[in-house]
């Protein structure tokens, strides 16, 4: 059952992106959609405290050959944030496969960022013959890879006062290109965030991690796997990203220039090798 849907405006010749309200049990998601439905599908998760529009750059360039599905996880965007639990990895890989189940996708490559690698590989150990492959972006192999200071950097108090200058400036670790300027968009992302929200999703991620190491878990599962790090990442230490190459067959590559967010800070650059990883494991 869906909710509602709507499609938004495209403002340069593109298609509109299609937006859908599912609801799923712990709270109603929002999705997005974007290029041909029968297309080989492909599923974006994106990072913890911020939503499916962190994708918007590298979106156009992967609609000509994808089905392009992104979904707000809980407690971020458009999708509810409740205040009990729910926030689990496991739980949010669990409600990206119904996302896909409902939608009557039966196969997708799975694209994560950050922590949405976690949620990626969670899915992936879940439901393996719904991903046909993962690609990993700057997500962290182990919890000793974390650079990025305390896991929950704020106090509950100071959260309804944070300015958007202090959002700003603790997101900067995120980016690394000379020149970037943070999209508002991302400072509306974390406000939109409730502290319960972001707090349980950091603590979630980082009990993944410490529970068992992405590398190990990928490795059992005979799953295509593509990883790519920005070499300037602030948040995790680009040479962590080492770690994956115990995953038999794992392609890995450094991104030169980049930090944490390579989607956003080069999207071309992000997207050569995402489509030709995609190209020789995407099934429709």
């Amino acid at each position: 059952m869906i909710l509602s849907g709507d499609a938004s405006r495209a403002t340069d010749g593109t298609a509109a992106t299609r937006h859908l309200t599912l609801p799923l049990e712990g709270g109603d998601l929002h999705v997005c959609q974007d290029g041909p439905r029968d297309a080989p599908a492909l599923l974006l998760v994106h990072g913890s405290a911020s939503s499916a529009r962190s994708w918007d750059p590298l979106v156009p360039l992967l609609t000509r050959a994808h089905h392009v599905v992104r979904v707000d996880l809980l407690g971020h965007g458009r999708s509810a944030k409740p205040d009990g639990p729910g926030y689990g990895i496991p739980e949010q890989a669990h409600r990206a496969g119904e996302v896909l189940d409902r939608l009557g996708l039966r196969r997708a490559v799975v694209v994560g960022h950050s922590t949405g690698g976690s949620v990626a590989t969670a899915l992936a150990e879940q439901r393996p013959g719904l991903v046909s492959a993962l690609a990993l972006l700057n997500s962290g192999p182990y919890l000793d890879a974390f650079i990025g200071g305390d896991v929950v950097p704020i106090e509950p108090e100071q959260w309804p006062e944070l300015t958007d200058e202090q959002i700003l400036r603790a997101m900067a670790p995120a980016f690394s290109r000379p020149g970037f300027r943070i999209p508002h968009d991302l400072v509306d992302d974390v406000r939109g965030m409730t502290y319960h929200s972001f707090v349980s999703t950091l603590r979630s991620s980082a009990a993944y991690l410490e529970e068992r190491p992405l590398p190990d878990r990928l490795t059992g599962l005979r799953t295509p796997l593509l990883v790519l790090f920005g070499a300037d990442d602030r948040r995790w230490g680009s040479a962590s990203a080492e770690a994956y190459r115990a995953v038999p067959d794992a392609r890995v590559e450094l991104l030169p220039g980049l930090g944490h967010s390579p989607m956003m800070e080069d999207p071309e650059r992000t997207a050569t090798p995402l489509l030709d990883f995609t190209a020789r494991h995407r099934e429709s």
